[in-house]
């Protein structure tokens, strides 16, 4: 099988080992990626998950060998197994050309980027909350040259970290975007060393496990739903999403009032 899943108390590893294929995607993958997120999520005991490509590749993106072998002899094309962006099911998953790229989470997700993370690689890379990548690592819409477009979040999530200007070039020119250009741009959060992504990504992982979920898990859902509206409406929501959570918040401050976390200290909470 080509995903795995390693736990380290509340953190998930999600690792796509196919490097073979430099960790391409086929439908196989694809859905096992999905049930994997989808195990993430149900677990009470999972906090934060982390994905990562074995072998020195995030995801080069949707496997165009498999793609190939869709074209017949006489140039007629099989049926794709692309779902629907939206299931005829209201109760069936959502899963992306790419896997778990329609899901939407409860809890963060942070991708470990090393190498290439190009065309449908990207689009999984953008669906995550944070990304962390390698020196070397880099994204690109490559896919640009073969004419296949961008269906799973490219277009949507891109704009809204980078701005649509900046996202329009990258998207039409297919260019190569390195990891420094990335945290320039608002494209990824934190560049490493090579071969320390998963590291510092399970790192983050673990420092964000350990403060009280439900108020770390509403801020996020409130980033996530207020995008786009006018702010009053935005801070209705804001206020709607959050209020909920203030029993935990008053815990909290009953522990500062004991001596806990003072001056700005996280190590003692």
């Amino acid at each position: 099988m080509s995903i795995r899943v390693e736990t380290d108390g509340p953190v998930t590893t999600v690792i796509h080992d196919r490097p073979q294929a430099r960790n391409a995607m086929d439908p196989e993958s694809a859905r096992a990626l999905t049930d994997a997120f989808l195990a993430f999520e149900r677990d009470p005991d999972a906090a934060v998950a982390v994905l990562w490509g074995a072998g020195g590749a995030f995801c080069a993106g949707w496997d165009l060998k498999y793609g190939a072998s869709l074209v017949g002899d006489d140039g007629h094309l099989a049926e794709l197994d692309f779902p629907a962006a939206e299931p005829a099911d209201p109760n069936a998953v959502p899963r992306g050309p790419m896997g778990p790229t329609r899901l939407e989470l409860s809890k963060p997700v942070i991708a470990a980027v090393a190498g290439p993370a190009v065309a449908g690689g990207m689009e999984i890379a953008l669906w995550a909350d944070i990304r962390i990548m390698e020196e070397d690592a880099y994204m690109g819409v490559y896919c640009r040259r073969w004419g296949i477009p961008l269906v799973d979040g490219g277009t949507v999530r891109l704009p809204r970290l980078v701005g649509q200007g900046r996202a329009m070039e990258i998207i039409l020119t297919g260019r190569k975007v390195p990891a420094e250009e990335c945290l320039l741009i608002g494209a990824c959060e934190r560049v490493v060393p090579v071969g320390d992504s998963r590291r510092a990504a399970e790192e983050m992982a673990h420092e964000i496990a350990r403060f009280p979920q439900a108020c770390a898990r509403a801020d996020r859902r409130s980033v996530l739903a207020q995008h786009g509206l006018p702010v009053r409406q935005a801070l209705r929501r804001e206020w709607a999403n959050s209020i909920g959570t203030i029993g935990e918040g008053l815990r909290g401050a009953a522990r500062f009032a004991g001596g806990k976390g003072r001056h700005g200290d996280f190590g003692d909470i």
